[in-house]
């Protein structure tokens, strides 16, 4: 044994590994908020320990070495057992990383917000920071690393991202978001022609809900059309009167302008597709605990809305109640159907 090998830390192993998971030195020190020749330097003291090389660095980025790569498991496992001392001992000053979730602001009233609170109660030293994004800048940023998870929509379907793990959380169908006192609210039902009597709020290029109403109107143009970022801004917009939008089942149900009796949704006439809300992650070897930790509170959140918590394209589960949960007291239907799909 090297005499001054005591002197490894456990950052250094830390830094490695993001290195590792990046795939390039840069990306790694804006993550960990050092200095680029600091973590380079860091890293080059511990191939200097070790004996080996841990890195192959070349001018598109840094990958794992040969040696590295028989390495890796070592190192991954010596974190994860720091991690489970930390625990088991209850350190409450230690450091603790933020979590960061990537979200097209769907179902965030019936999902992400009670998990938000359920995961802080459990968890009150991590932090937790959450995104609104675009559905491709949601996937850019889980395999850049800038995310952790990610709430994103999916047309039942669609092929699965092969580089995330995908898990169903809820499903529904596309419906009509409208304000209640619209003339189309009295309908049972609103068909794509009369979409485009009213002035309508479509999503941006990139979210999944722009595609889909640009599928449903087969190129047709509306009377007048908005273009705005996610669901909630979407639905803000209906609530002043501004025109109607079209938006899965799950991101109106429970909504506190929908229980207020502002907005209302109605099915689409003789419209069969689904919409999953899937959690998503850049699959890899090891997840950081407070990650998975968060993870699992949105798939229990899920369970309880009735929502298919399992591989996203597997079999369903049972039928939802509404999208509402436990957690809202009970209102008056505004809405036809159930969020899960029959």
């Amino acid at each position: 044994m090297r005499p001054h090998s005591v002197a490894m830390r456990t950052e250094q192993l830390e830094y490695i590994a993001a290195v590792t998971r990046l795939g390039s030195l840069r990306r790694a020190a804006e993550e960990l908020r050092i200095s680029q020749p600091a973590l380079s330097e860091t890293v080059r003291n511990l191939e200097r320990e070790l004996g080996v090389d841990l890195l192959e660095r070349k001018r598109s980025g840094a990958t794992m070495s040969a040696a590295g790569q028989e390495l890796l498991p070592h190192i991954v496992g010596i974190l994860d057992a720091v991690d489970r001392l930390r625990a088991a001992a209850g350190e409450q000053h230690r450091i603790r990383r933020m979590v960061r979730v990537g979200t097209v602001n769907a179902a965030t009233v019936s999902l992400l917000m009670p998990v938000v609170r359920e995961f802080r109660a459990g968890h009150p030293l991590t932090q937790v920071e959450v995104v609104g994004a675009q559905q491709s800048d949601i996937h850019r940023s889980l395999l850049e690393g800038g995310f952790d998870l990610g709430l994103v929509n999916h047309l039942e379907g669609d092929d699965m991202p092969a580089e995330f793990e995908s898990v169903e959380l809820l499903r529904g169908r596309p419906v009509v978001c409208l304000r209640a006192d619209s003339p189309l609210a009295a309908r049972t039902e609103v068909s794509a022609d009369e979409l485009l009597t009213e002035p309508l709020i479509a999503m941006r290029s990139g979210y999944v809900m722009h595609r889909y109403v640009h599928r449903l109107l087969e190129g047709r143009s509306p009377a007048f059309a908005y273009s705005t970022d996610g669901a909630e801004m979407g639905k803000l917009m209906v609530a002043e009167g501004l025109g109607l939008t079209v938006l899965p089942e799950f991101s109106v149900v429970g909504d506190p302008l929908e229980r207020q009796g502002a907005i209302v949704c109605r099915p689409l006439a003789g419209e069969r597709a689904r919409v999953l809300l899937v959690l998503r992650r850049r699959r890899a070897r090891a997840v950081p605990p407070a990650v998975r930790a968060l993870h699992d509170t949105f798939v229990r959140r899920a369970r309880r809305l009735g929502g298919g918590t399992g591989p996203a394209g597997g079999e369903d589960g049972p039928e939802g109640d509404g999208g509402g949960g436990a957690d809202h007291p009970p209102h008056p239907p505004t809405h036809k159907g159930k969020i899960r799909a029959k």
